[in-house]
């Protein structure tokens, strides 16, 4: 592997500025800390361009680079392992010196626990879409300094774009977002206790002692999505938030919670469990988080979630090593208190990063306990896939490192559809309408983005509309435009959509075929 290259470059105290010159690029990513807001983050990671990207699509993972594509049926870790390459040595003193970044779909868990699916996912949704990427910029918010950070060759066009938005970067143009329909959900109240109550039935008797159980919301929207990730970042900053304009989906998270982190063989992992809302009078808002904390309920789902999240990192760390150094301590973010724990340990000899993930994967604190029986209970609960959403998304680097998060409080746009999702975990002594409440405070902030870019437009309608029906004085001939314009903006989804627009299920341009036993990919050459 060639030497790793750093440059210092310019520092911006706000990222987007830099990030809005490369947004727009396919598998342009933004690892966002959410520095100088309630996230309080210190790094942030910026780049596009990769290398090579690789998607899976069922048993089937796609991998294009310059040489061409190949798809293979191989495990889609083993081939991501296969692209990082040999490891380099680390960077001191930066998280990242270029390598792996991207997002991993909750139901890729279903190929690493042999679970089926009752539903299939959209055929345009990958489980796995992950770039291999030799450079990057990476942005240090408490040394105010930038790095331009990668390997290969310093006239490698990918760099110099980095290094031409870091020095100088381009006004952003006035790009629009608009919800151009009414907010669906898969759930409502009815059919929620009617889930809850199935749920509890399963355990009293004794499947599992704690499941995770999310409502889905959707509405149709047009535009460009990293508007709409602006305002999400400005009303929820997040440590762990980022914005991946990946194909299939683009990725707006602004989620709090850390999922697995590897730095130096050392593993650690931060499960959330157990929520509160937060007041603008600062005596309230203690004395919120001090309940919190007290919380025998909260505790109890903590401490279910922090025995599984050891178990699951002592399969791949050595025996002994295992702790748990902080337990229950509150956390405040942006409208919310949360129960936060550590569990660390220590890379067994021989065991790396995508190990680890695949041993851990996914969260604990997103399916609940025991974690297969839980996640056989939330797909019949559900009765659909989840996508993005309660995944994992970060980066795993050349030099071994790991830095990922829960894909909570996480957005997804694709084929004109805004989806996200929100829930909770439910315990023996939980009750309905808390939990419901719960749903509708960890999803506000996204609600809330929904509803500002409906109004806008609704707004931008009525005044088209104007513009219209003034025109229609000198063209009485032409059809009713304003209706047209109605239709477009006002288009209804249906209260309860189960689907949310998706195309109907089955995987088209041989996506799920196996891949051909002569290809690059089975031989395990990857394209370059």
């Amino acid at each position: 592997m060639s030497p790793i290259l750093v440059e210092p470059l310019p520092y911006r105290p706000d990222s987007a500025e830099v990030f809005a010159g490369l947004a727009a690029e396919p598998w342009a990513v933004f690892l966002d800390s959410g520095a100088g807001g309630a996230g309080g983050g210190r790094w942030d990671i910026l780049t596009a361009g990769p290398r090579l990207t690789l998607r899976t699509f069922g048993r089937v993972t796609e991998c294009c680079g310059a040489s061409g594509v190949c798809r293979s049926a191989a495990d889609p870790l083993d081939l991501l392992r296969a692209a990082l390459g040999k490891e380099c040595e680390p960077q001191p003193d930066l998280p990242f010196v270029g390598g792996a970044i991207g997002w991993f779909g909750y139901d890729l868990a279903r190929r690493f626990e042999g679970l089926g699916l009752s539903t299939l996912p959209p055929p345009h949704l990958p489980q796995m879409a992950v770039g291999i990427y030799d450079w990057a910029l990476v942005v240090d918010h408490v040394g105010q300094t930038t790095w331009l950070v990668g390997q290969g060759d310093r006239a490698d066009p990918r760099r110099l774009r980095l290094r031409a938005v870091a020095v100088d970067p381009a006004s952003a143009e006035s790009r629009q977002f608009a919800v151009t329909g009414p907010l669906a959900s898969n759930l409502d109240l009815a059919a929620y206790r009617d889930r809850f109550g199935r749920a509890q039935r399963y355990i009293e008797a004794g499947d599992c002692y704690q499941v995770n159980l999310a409502r889905r919301f959707s509405a149709r929207a047009v535009g460009d999505p990293w508007r709409a990730y602006l305002h999400l970042r400005a009303i929820n900053p997040a440590p762990c938030a980022a914005f991946l304009n990946t194909p299939g989906a683009t990725v707006l998270s602004a989620s709090p919670e850390r999922f697995l982190t590897v730095r130096a063989g050392m593993a650690e992992t931060f499960p959330i469990k157990g929520t509160t809302r937060r007041d603008a009078d600062v005596y309230r808002d203690r004395a919120l988080a001090a309940e919190l904390a007290a919380s025998p309920k909260d505790r109890a789902e903590n401490l279910m979630i922090v025995d599984l999240m050891r178990n699951d990192l002592g399969r791949s760390c050595r025996i002994g090593s295992v702790r748990v150094p902080r337990l229950f301590a509150v956390e405040s973010f942006a409208g919310l208190h949360h129960l936060v724990s550590t569990v660390t340990g220590r890379l067994a000899a021989g065991v790396d990063a995508l190990a680890l993930l695949r041993g851990a994967f996914p969260g604990g604190s997103i399916t609940g306990a025991p974690k297969r029986r839980s996640m056989q209970i939330i797909d019949e609960l559900e009765g659909e896939a989840r996508g993005v959403y309660c995944g994992a998304l970060g980066y795993l680097g050349f030099d071994g490192a790991m830095d990922t998060s829960i894909a909570i409080r996480t957005m997804t746009y694709a084929g004109g559809e805004l989806r996200f999702w929100a829930g909770g975990g439910l315990v023996a002594d939980s009750r309905c309408e808390d939990e419901w409440a719960e749903i509708a405070l960890k999803a506000r902030a996204m609600l809330a983005l929904v509803g500002k870019f409906r109004d806008l437009a609704l707004r931008g309608g009525a005044l088209q509309r104007q513009r219209l029906s003034a025109a229609s004085v000198h063209a009485r001939a032409a059809p009713d435009a304003g209706a047209a314009l109605d239709e477009a903006i006002g288009k209804r989804i249906p209260v309860l959509a189960s689907g949310g627009g998706d195309a109907p299920a089955g995987r088209g341009s041989g996506a799920y075929d196996e891949g051909e036993g002569d290809s690059p990919c089975a031989a395990g050459r990857l394209p370059g």
